[in-house]
């Protein structure tokens, strides 16, 4: 897949989420705090000085909303700016199933959208793939599709699918999602190629889209040189967190398919040039 352009200055991208009121007169200083904070949140970091310039007000103004924002648990200060703040999202995969099933299950019915009869497909692991793959098991639309997937339970969800040619990867099993990673999937990986591979994230934020493992990253990393299209699948709480293994720049993803997406998110979005489809659960 060829990568799209960089994306446009950060300080640029973000003027039309952030103008509005919220200057430097004392009584828009809550309001300018919180789009600090959702800017921080969404971005996954930012500096002082582009926080300046953003909103318009001195660099101690901003030095300030930041040890506020500290204060409250929205933040973490650092020498030149902030951090979000984000859970592990490594965790185990029952209880990522139980979180936020709803918003999954939108998000898989909206990915459905994204498929065209013929396609060649790549699922990868995580919760919200898993759902698309179920949503595909109890109605294929009609559509014919040959499934390349790294999941245990991707693959039993779609065997006994008639119109889906479903094929495992192979590999080492990892415990904590049952996906398949190590030297055997990545060779296996060479056969193939995808008109659209969905990638289950635990980070993403300008940093880029990350996951709790580097043999995690290794596949998905192949998986995207060999995709025509790759699309994110995630729900909100992925949005500006930033895991242990960073996989690609947002300039390599072409969809992203959420549950809600707030104006920042929009915004990050487009500077990347990145379709954002939202699934309205």
């Amino acid at each position: 897949m060829n990568p799209k352009p960089n994306g446009p200055d950060r300080a640029d991208t973000v003027r039309g989420v952030t103008d509005g009121p919220a200057r430097g007169d004392h009584v828009f200083a809550d309001e300018r705090q919180a789009r600090i904070a959702e800017h921080v949140s969404v971005r996954g970091r930012a500096r002082i000085g582009e926080l300046a310039e953003i909103f318009g007000v001195t660099e101690p103004t901003i030095r300030k909303d930041l040890s506020a924002l500290q204060e409250q648990g929205l933040l973490k200060r650092t020498h030149g700016g902030a951090l979000a703040i984000h859970p592990n999202a490594d965790r185990e995969l029952t209880g990522r199933q139980t979180a936020n099933p709803t918003a999954k299950e939108a998000i898989a019915r909206a990915c459905l959208g994204l498929l065209r009869d013929g396609d060649s497909v790549f699922l990868d692991s995580g919760t919200t793939v898993a759902a698309l793959a179920r949503a595909l098991a109890e109605d294929t639309r009609g559509l014919r599709l040959s499934v390349l997937t790294s999941s245990l339970g991707v693959a039993l969800s779609l065997a006994d699918v008639r119109e889906i040619d479903c094929v495992l990867l192979g590999g080492q099993v990892r415990r904590v999602d049952g996906s398949l990673v190590g030297p055997l999937a990545l060779e296996n990986m060479q056969r193939f190629t995808f008109s659209a591979a969905f990638l289950g994230v635990s980070g993403f934020s300008e940093v880029g889209v990350s996951v709790g493992s580097l043999a995690e990253a290794a596949i998905k990393e192949a998986v995207i040189e060999r995709a025509r299209r790759v699309v994110v699948p995630m729900d909100q709480t992925k949005v500006g967190a930033t895991d242990f293994a960073r996989v690609c720049a947002l300039d390599e993803v072409d969809v992203v398919v959420m549950d809600v997406a707030t104006p920042a998110v929009r915004e990050l979005c487009a500077a990347y040039d990145i379709e954002l489809v939202t699934a309205g659960a």
